[in-house]
């Protein structure tokens, strides 16, 4: 009788150990989510994890473009309107600008900003945005929008 129990025991005990090992492998495999910022317009509003982030060591120049190539989403705002951006705590430690075209905000430490719509859609249906955290001439993270003219 004393082998049977330490058999079953055996294997629930492998079984356990098995579970444990499977959850930490599975929880290591997950990505940590970026922070996110936030495009307010009248009622409207829309939230995006960064196009490209590294909070640690800086994004590499060679790839920014590749960041900025990436799609974002859309916001409807009206172009007499404003424009509301928020940004997560840990993106205003380090700084964050907004650009546009050629146009380039100063870099700001606070975690809200409103910003007339019309800045940025001067005489156009459509203007990309994308909001840049920064930090010791480095790129830590961006988020890509689209602002659509809704008047």
């Amino acid at each position: 009788m004393t082998a049977a129990f330490f058999r079953g025991r055996s294997r629930r005990a492998a079984a356990a150990l098995g579970a444990v090992t499977f959850g930490v492998v599975a929880l290591s495999a997950c990505d940590k989510p970026t922070p996110l910022t936030t495009l307010t317009a009248d009622k409207s509003e829309v939230h995006s994890e960064a196009a490209c982030y590294d909070g640690k060591g800086g994004i590499e120049q060679s790839d920014i473009a590749d960041c900025l190539a990436k799609g974002g989403k859309t916001l409807k705002v009206p172009a007499d309107g404003l424009l509301h951006l928020g940004v997560d705590p840990k993106v205003a430690k380090k700084g964050w600008f907004i650009v546009s075209g050629t146009q380039r905000s100063d870099v700001s430490t606070r975690t809200y900003r409103t910003l007339s719509a019309s800045s940025f859609l001067q005489g156009t249906d459509e203007a990309k945005i994308s909001i840049f955290m920064v930090g010791d001439k480095k790129t830590y993270g961006v988020w890509n929008y689209t602002l659509k003219n809704d008047s």
